[in-house]
């Protein structure tokens, strides 16, 4: 059974970093496109940024310049460098991830992580 478990949310303050991680386990043969999303109180869940597994990326407008996303193919595993945190970025994060399980295809999403960011 694959899980995406995703991690290291928590309180910071405006202009400060954090690093979400995302890792993936369970029958996985191979994970093609890796993403984050994040969903506000109030609003509905949008793409913040995503990875193919050749390493190709996208990000939205809103986190451009400031956030990075990678991975670690051997790890199953995807991360999101945040720096530069405005209070606008505070939400719950949660990892996406399109595997190819021997249960076949599927869309994996993990539990979320709540970001909090302090003026």
């Amino acid at each position: 059974q694959v899980q995406l478990v995703d991690s290291g949310g928590g309180l910071v303050q405006a202009g400060g970093s954090l690093r979400l991680s995302c890792a993936a386990s369970g029958g996985i043969f191979s994970i093609n496109a890796m993403a984050w999303y994040r969903q506000a109180p109030g609003k509905l869940r949008e793409l913040v940024a995503a990875i193919t597994s050749g390493g190709s990326t996208n990000y939205a407008d809103s986190v451009k310049g400031r956030f990075t996303i990678s991975r670690d193919n051997a790890k199953n595993t995807v991360y999101l460098q945040m720096n530069s945190l405005k209070p606008e970025d505070t939400a719950v994060y949660y990892c996406n991830a399109e595997v190819v399980a021997v249960t076949g295809y599927l869309e994996g999403w993990g539990q979320g992580t709540l970001v909090t960011v302090s003026s």
